[in-house]
């Protein structure tokens, strides 16, 4: 396991490939903050995973408090199924826990809930406002979370990302978490809009 100093587009194209969009996720329409801090996995000097963390405000009924995000999260194809996105995600929140916040969160396609499930996160059945350059929207994706700390639970309410969301720091509308799987079509809602999911 490494602390990464970085993570580029040529750190995730030797994970999972050049693929325009290896997260499927490029049409979500959201503009994403970059993560801070970066967790990686290296095998025969090969980087094989990645996951990344970014600090962030949070207001769930009102009541503002911090979260980590988590995202980023990637394997390469050739090695699923061998704990390396345990290991990964396991190291990020090992480091998560000693920034503060009580919460963890991520952001991921519907099809990659069961994993970030067995992984131990929980899904948020709240609706999560997210900030965006032309007001808050909807997330379109699921909203997962995970205790930092010891008998902690999430609250009842309505939940407000009050900065834009996390995401790899690899394009203006990159992908959040999640490692690949079957592309979905989501677009954001303003709060009170019919769903379009």
């Amino acid at each position: 396991m490494l602390r990464l100093t970085d993570y580029t587009k040529s750190d995730q194209i030797e994970i999972l490939g050049d693929s325009a969009d290896p997260f499927g996720v490029a049409d979500v329409g959201l503009t994403w903050l970059p993560k801070k801090e970066h967790f990686g996995i290296r095998r025969n000097g090969r980087l094989v995973a990645h996951a990344g963390l970014l600090q962030l405000p949070l207001s769930i009924d009102g009541v503002g408090t911090q979260v980590v995000g988590v995202g980023g999260v990637a394997v390469a194809p050739d090695l699923r199924g061998h704990g390396l996105a345990r290991a990964v995600v396991s190291a990020a929140l090992d480091h998560a826990r000693e920034m503060g916040p009580r919460y963890g969160l991520l952001f991921c396609r519907p099809p990659l809930v069961p994993l970030y499930r067995r992984l131990g996160w929980r899904t948020v059945e709240q609706e999560v406002h997210v900030e965006q350059p032309e007001g808050p929207v909807i997330m379109p994706l699921r909203t997962m979370w995970t205790p930092l700390r010891e008998d902690t639970s999430w609250p009842p309410g309505e939940v407000r990302l009050l900065s834009l969301p996390m995401r790899s720091p690899l394009s203006p509308h990159g992908p959040p978490f999640s490692p690949v799987g079957a592309a979905h079509t989501w677009r954001p809602r303003r709060p009170g809009a019919a769903c379009s999911r």
